[in-house]
């Protein structure tokens, strides 16, 4: 697989930017390294101490003041640059996924049940080689970045736990200004692509508990049969999204999960019924809530049963600033070239704990295409998936990229 992009500036770069290709290019070899080693030993959840020992090692002999995480594994550096000025903070997580991988890489994951099919793997790498740019440029910065190597993205809310114990204030100044990146593999390797607003949506899972009367299978009449009403919801919350929610303000309302009864004559007690709900603004999304337990509500006693909802929230809207959202495609634009910078059309109906950090400070985040070379864009496994590839190559656009949003923001 391909470690450096073709033609990667077919433009000169803006004069603040002369020479950050070259030295991401020079870098690559660490960055794929550190990758690798990472991706060969994926570790999930807020507790990732080979991970966080990778990261260290990785940061090692530069100048900054390296602290780790109470609650969780995460490593937040800081760097102080030449002069007085704002501080800026660049994230990337660095959790697994609970899957068996089936790539054939020669670097697959070496533990059972346990992979990096999202790419934080090369978040952390990207990252760490920014770290090393920056700090070689460190006379240059007019204020302090903060690097925030986060573990616990996928569902146990590790940006939250590193908000918590001040990752905002590890300079000794507020940060200012924020962003992260993501790489796909459904899009054009080495562009980046981000917009302003509503990015990727909130995630909340609800789980239903319809409760009938058990009974025989030959005798329904005897029973309250809880099964029918838990398979009308699935049309009737449908319905409810169509009619309820306002076009402008897209929801998504998916099941699942749908579990009932032991055998086939016998009639359940209960019926439970699981699924995800996608929103791009908080109105709705609490809008969504309540027409849930009213649809649900309603359909079970349609039924002779009753019905117990739980809605678990998740992670929030994210939401880029609308000045710094555009801003990060100019900024792309004047390190890279315009061939690799490009708007989005539509937000991703996917979540991000990175929306927590969006809520207090005014940032973005921007994804990063690697579809592999060869593969056409709707051929390309996606994000999740245990066969998913990441072409290695754009990382070197990921490293110019969080880069020069430090140096924009402090200059």
């Amino acid at each position: 697989m391909s470690t450096t992009l073709p033609n990667a500036r077919p433009t000169a770069p803006e004069p603040r930017f002369t020479g950050l290709v070259e030295a991401a290019r020079a870098l690559q070899p660490r960055t794929v390294a550190l990758r690798r080693q990472v991706h060969r030993h994926p570790e999930q959840g807020l507790d990732l101490p080979a991970t966080q020992a990778a990261i260290q090692h990785s940061l090692s002999g530069l100048p900054l003041e390296v602290t780790t995480g109470r609650s969780s594994s995460s490593v937040t550096a800081v760097l102080r640059g030449g002069k007085p000025g704002p501080t800026v903070l660049l994230r990337g997580d660095m959790d697994a996924l609970p899957l068996q991988e089936e790539t054939g890489l020669a670097y697959a994951s070496e533990i059972d049940g346990s992979m990096h099919a999202c790419g934080h793997d090369t978040h952390v790498a990207m990252l760490a080689s920014a770290a090393r740019l920056l700090s070689s440029r460190r006379e240059a910065l007019a204020g302090q970045v903060v690097f925030m190597f986060q573990p616990g993205e996928e569902g146990q809310h590790g940006a939250r736990h590193m908000l918590d114990e001040g990752v905002l204030d590890a300079a000794g100044t507020p940060v200012e200004k924020a962003f992260a990146l993501h790489i796909t593999s459904t899009l054009q390797s080495g562009v980046v692509v981000s917009r302003p607003g509503p990015t990727m949506a909130s995630a909340d899972t609800f789980h239903i508990t319809v409760k009938g009367r058990g009974g025989h299978g030959g005798m329904p009449h005897d029973a309250i049969d809880p099964v029918p009403p838990a398979a009308a919801m699935v049309g009737a919350l449908q319905t409810m999204v169509a009619r309820r929610v306002s076009v402008h303000h897209p929801a998504v309302v998916t099941i699942g999960h749908i579990t009932a009864g032991t055998t086939t004559n016998i009639i359940p007690e209960t019926a439970l019924v699981e699924g995800t709900i996608r929103t791009l603004s908080e109105d709705t999304r609490a809008l969504v809530h309540r027409e849930l337990q009213q649809v649900v509500t309603h359909v079970a006693a349609a039924h002779g049963c009753t019905a117990e909802v739980e809605i678990v929230p998740g992670y929030p809207v994210t939401v880029n600033d609308d000045a710094v959202g555009p801003h990060v495609i100019d900024i792309t634009t004047a390190a890279l070239g315009s061939r690799w910078a490009s708007y989005m059309d539509d937000p991703l109906m996917g979540a991000e704990d990175f929306s927590y950090v969006l809520q207090r400070v005014p940032g973005a985040i921007a994804f990063l295409g690697a579809c592999p070379r060869g593969v056409e864009l709707d051929r390309a496994e996606p994000n999740h998936s245990n066969r998913v590839l990441f072409d290695e190559a754009a990382m070197e656009h990921g490293v110019v990229v969080y880069t020069a949003f430090a140096l924009d923001a402090l200059r």
